[in-house]
């Protein structure tokens, strides 16, 4: 039981005794069971044509959600239900009424983004009864096609909605009850350990197993969700053994929340985490449904994105300006620290040997306190960030600046605090002439660099313009564009 990745693949059941520590899904699916309908398209989770859904039990439920096979590593579905787009046809051959529906919508041209779209569009049909036009595009952020406009694949979506005929007919409703009992006999009851020497993974039984095992392995590579480990493999041809999964850890999966905050634990998707956090603090919830896809973010964690500790990452600076606390466990014990601290320089954080993290609390905004995060991108959608910010502003009675905390990512080696700013905008009134003598004083916080993303210059300005936005926004003047829809 404890020497091989079991899962179930469509109707099968699967156990894998030799698999390697970076084997990603979607080779497996193609090469060695030859269910080409996945398709490789970017190798890095940004097209959408690998597009699968993976069903996984938590408080005693099944839910399926869509995922990049391209970067997810065969050692993080063990008791889980893997379902491609061959499951989809009715027992006598008859398509899904979600692949109807982009039949009968003219959504596929060349067809090789369809088995994606189809996918996504398929998760979205068993979450959501009669989504609107803003959660469909939500659910299909993550899936690119070059021929149809995508506005076909929309109106296929909103047809799909109205044909729902008895759940026997569907793969997955019919056979819940079933696939939960053979989930469950899946469970691990210990650590699982594959391979030997330069070619190992671990799936830790338990937060105190994982322990264990970086006290042993203090080098392991921990992988959460892969959606940035995932392209050292695929773009880097990085080799990582051993590596430790710990997407399964149910320990690390909590979100307690209180009057102050939220604590989010390491193991807690983005699409998890914007349930308890939208409600709280509404514009950390949009930044969150601007990272990545929703493939990206089912499978993507806050802890990770922490862990990883890349200056581009685009949850530490909000968390930074929010005085987010960091708990990092070993076999030691836990140690906390405040989240700015954890970052010491381009690619070293602050975690030691056997360390790792296991939560982030979140304080919520108080009072009359405003709170603001722009992300700054090529695109709007599912790109990398070239800028991103962070606010948050306190103001007395009469409208003086007693307390302002403002960080940065993609502005220098670590997420970083603009506290040179800061010292020039505490005290002072809150105007418009205020903002603007402070405005030099981000020459002495950051030195940009310049690659594809951006040049030195345009960072310096835009950090200096969102600083004025922000002003703008709290003063009630129209600063962000806003789309047709939500202006109508």
């Amino acid at each position: 039981m404890n020497d091989s990745i079991r899962f179930i693949l469509n109707g099968e059941d699967i156990a894998l005794i030799e698999v390697g520590p970076t084997e990603t899904l979607l080779d497996f699916l193609r090469l060695k069971r030859r269910l080409t309908g996945t398709k490789e398209g970017c190798a890095e989770g940004d097209c959408g044509a690998c597009t699968v859904l993976v069903g996984r039990l938590a408080d005693g439920k099944l839910a399926y959600e869509s995922v990049n096979a391209c970067i997810r590593f065969m050692g993080s579905l063990h008791a889980t239900h893997v379902v491609t787009v061959e499951h989809l046809a009715g027992r006598d051959g008859a398509l899904h009424p979600v692949q109807q529906a982009l039949v009968d919508c003219h959504g596929s041209q060349c067809g090789f983004c369809t088995p994606g779209f189809v996918m996504s569009l398929y998760g979205l049909w068993l979450t959501t009864e009669k989504p609107g036009r803003r959660e469909i595009e939500k659910a299909l952020q993550g899936n690119l096609c070059r021929c149809t406009g995508y506005e076909p694949i929309v109106k296929a979506a909103e047809q799909v909605s109205l044909m729902r005929p008895s759940a026997l007919f569907d793969p997955l409703e019919r056979t819940r009850s079933e696939i939960i009992a053979r989930l469950w006999a899946m469970q691990a009851s210990g650590t699982i350990r594959i391979g030997t020497g330069e070619d190992r993974l671990i799936v830790p039984a338990s937060v105190q197993a994982l322990a264990e095992v970086l006290s042993q392995e203090p080098d392991a590579t921990i992988v959460a969700g892969a959606t940035d480990v995932g392209l050292w493999v695929t773009k880097q041809m990085r080799r990582l053994s051993p590596v430790v999964f710990i997407n399964h850890l149910s320990e690390l999966q909590s979100i307690i929340e209180s009057e102050d905050g939220v604590t989010i634990g390491a193991g807690v998707s983005y699409t998890r985490a914007f349930e308890a956090i939208s409600k709280k603090i509404p514009a950390l919830g949009r930044l969150i449904d601007r990272i990545g896809g929703e493939q990206v973010r089912n499978m993507g964690t806050i802890g990770g994105n922490i862990a990883n500790g890349s200056p581009i990452g685009d949850s530490p600076p909000p968390l930074i300006a929010l005085g987010a606390t960091l708990t990092l466990r070993s076999l030691q014990g836990q140690r906390k620290m405040p989240l700015e601290d954890f970052f010491i320089a381009y690619g070293k954080q602050d975690r030691r040997p056997g360390e790792f993290v296991e939560s982030v609390f979140v304080p919520y905004p108080k009072g009359t306190s405003r709170f603001a995060a722009y992300k700054v991108t090529k695109r709007r959608d599912e790109d990398i960030t070239a800028v991103l910010s962070a606010f948050l502003l306190t103001l007395d009675d009469a409208e003086m600046v007693t307390d302002i905390r403002i960080a940065f990512g993609g502005m220098a080696a670590t997420p970083k605090r603009a506290r040179t700013v800061e010292a020039e905008l505490i005290g002072k009134p809150w105007t418009e002439a205020t903002i603007d003598a402070a405005r030099h004083a981000f020459d002495a916080d950051f030195q940009p660099l310049t690659d594809w993303r951006a040049t030195a210059e345009y960072r310096q300005l835009t950090a200096k313009n969102l600083l004025t936005r922000f002003y703008l926004e709290t003063v009630g003047a129209p600063a962000e564009l806003k789309r047709f829809e939500e202006v109508a």
